[in-house]
């Protein structure tokens, strides 16, 4: 086992917040399930990451049950380990690197949500550790993102609305410029695929 799929943050967590109207993609979960039955059928390591944030009374917090794998994906727990982070990446407030380690794995997928958050801050500190990553961008999931000056609490039509938002689909494209060349290959599922039929 050289390879291991990392699925960041698709949680109910997400669903739960009133900004999921504008998600990206709101059929990720179909997506990163494809990604999944690939690496199972690849003997590729599956690792499932989640978010927390303790005490924060957010859609993060544990106590309000919304940091669950979304509805649609299945963990196979006696194979599959199952992280939870407090930070950005996936690596410093977990046990990951020592995980890849042990089980050989010198490779990385990733795919989830946030793109340019989560999962790019993983991609990029994945790539600084030695890792080659392969980033499958229509895997991953956002949503636009207020200028930094706009005002706080208010609703998704007011921040649709405002056009110094960035949109999300803009946030993806410059992810995969910032990424490509630099801290990832940037794939999609159907690459991924073929890729894996190659070589089967």
């Amino acid at each position: 086992m050289t390879r291991a799929l990392i699925v960041i943050d698709v949680q109910e967590s997400f669903r739960a917040d009133p900004l999921w109207e504008a998600i990206s993609d709101p059929k990720i979960a179909d997506k990163v399930d494809r990604l999944v039955r690939l690496a199972r059928r690849a003997g590729d390591l599956v690792v499932w990451v989640l978010h927390a944030e303790p005490g924060s009374g957010g859609v993060f917090d544990p106590a309000l049950g919304h940091v669950r794998l979304q509805a649609g994906l299945e963990r196979r727990e006696d194979e599959e380990p199952l992280l939870h982070k407090t930070s950005h990446n996936a690596f410093t407030t977990t046990d990951l690197q020592r995980l890849l380690t042990e089980r050989g794995v010198r490779e990385l997928t990733l795919c989830g949500i946030r793109t340019e958050q989560c999962v790019e801050t993983t991609a990029r500190l994945a790539s600084d550790l030695g890792y080659p990553v392969t980033f499958v961008v229509d895997a991953t999931a956002t949503q636009p993102i207020p200028h930094r000056d706009a005002p706080a609490g208010r609703t998704v039509a007011e921040l649709l609305a405002d056009p110094r938002t960035l949109p999300a689909d803009e946030v993806v494209r410059r992810t995969e410029y910032a990424l490509a060349g630099r801290f990832a290959t940037i794939a999609t599922v159907d690459e991924v695929e073929a890729a894996a039929d190659l070589t089967a």
